[in-house]
Formats: structure tokens, C-alpha cells, sequence
């Protein structure tokens, strides 16, 4: 008789990122079916940079992974709660004289829009760009800001 043991300490999604829906959808959107058949085509798989999105107390921080991708090739709109990152990424010019093997890097344009919780000082919004990649800080209005309480003696 064989008894399977489960580490209880870890979870099945920390186990394997086979179970994280949102890699999973991630990596079925760049799925090309195609790919590793040779046409002779100028097929392009799309370009579709990865975000990672944190909340701290004074803020939301956006960052993602745009490498190849100039400044003047990026557009960041906020219009209301929602925030729109457009871009693209220019594919390398083929040369006559050049034997083409592989082609893996993706190409070509991409939108990203995300809804934003009430509260982002649209006015104070900054983006930076810097060795491929891109962080957005949108800060909260104070309003929304956690604020410690004080508690006083009793009288």
C-alpha cells in the first residue's frame, strides 16, 4: 500500500503555476497555433506586455514589462476612473543577405486599459520609464488615505 503525502504548509496554486488562472489566460491569448510552421510569411504573434499592479497606503502602483519600446512609442490616458496604456513595438527590418532561423520576439501594437477604484489624484499622476520598464504611481486623493486615530486618555 502507497500513501500520498500533502504538504499542508503549501497550497495547491503555490505548487505550480499551472494553476494560476490568470497566467494560464495570459499564456492562451499569446498562443499561436502557427508559429512553428514555416509559410514564408510575415506573421507576427502580438505584443502584449505583462503589468504588475500593487496598492501601497499613498498609492497605486503600475509596472510593466516594455523592452524595446521607446518613450515617444508609449501613450498613457486617464479619463475618470479608467486608465488607458497604448504602445507599440517596431519589428526589426529583414536583410537580403540574412537567414532567418527563429523569430520568437512579438511585434506590433498593444492596448492595456485597467478601471481604477474611486480616490487617484488625477492630477498627480507620474510615469517613468527606465531600462525597459514602465511604472505608473497614481496617488490616492487624502480622503481615501488610511489615517491613524489617535486614542486619548479617558477623562
Amino acid at each position: 500500500m502507497i500513501l500520498n503525502r500533502r504538504d499542508t504548509r503549501t497550497s495547491p496554486a503555490t505548487l505550480s503555476p499551472a494553476f494560476e488562472p490568470a497566467g494560464l489566460m495570459r499564456n492562451f491569448l499569446r498562443w499561436d497555433p502557427f508559429r512553428d510552421l514555416d509559410f514564408n510569411l510575415d506573421l507576427q504573434t502580438a505584443f502584449t506586455p505583462s503589468f504588475d499592479i500593487r496598492e501601497t497606503p499613498e498609492a497605486y502602483v503600475f509596472e510593466a514589462d516594455l523592452p524595446g519600446i521607446r518613450r515617444e512609442d508609449v501613450e498613457i490616458n486617464l479619463t475618470g476612473n479608467r486608465i488607458t496604456i497604448t504602445g507599440k513595438r517596431e519589428a526589426r527590418a529583414r536583410r537580403d543577405n540574412e537567414n532567418v532561423f527563429i523569430l520568437e520576439r512579438s511585434n506590433g501594437s498593444f492596448t492595456r486599459s485597467f478601471n481604477l477604484p474611486d480616490g487617484v489624484d488625477a492630477g498627480k499622476v507620474a510615469a517613468d520609464l527606465k531600462d525597459g520598464v514602465l511604472t505608473l504611481t497614481l496617488p490616492k486623493v487624502p480622503e481615501v488615505q488610511p489615517k491613524k486615530i489617535e486614542i486619548s486618555l479617558g477623562r
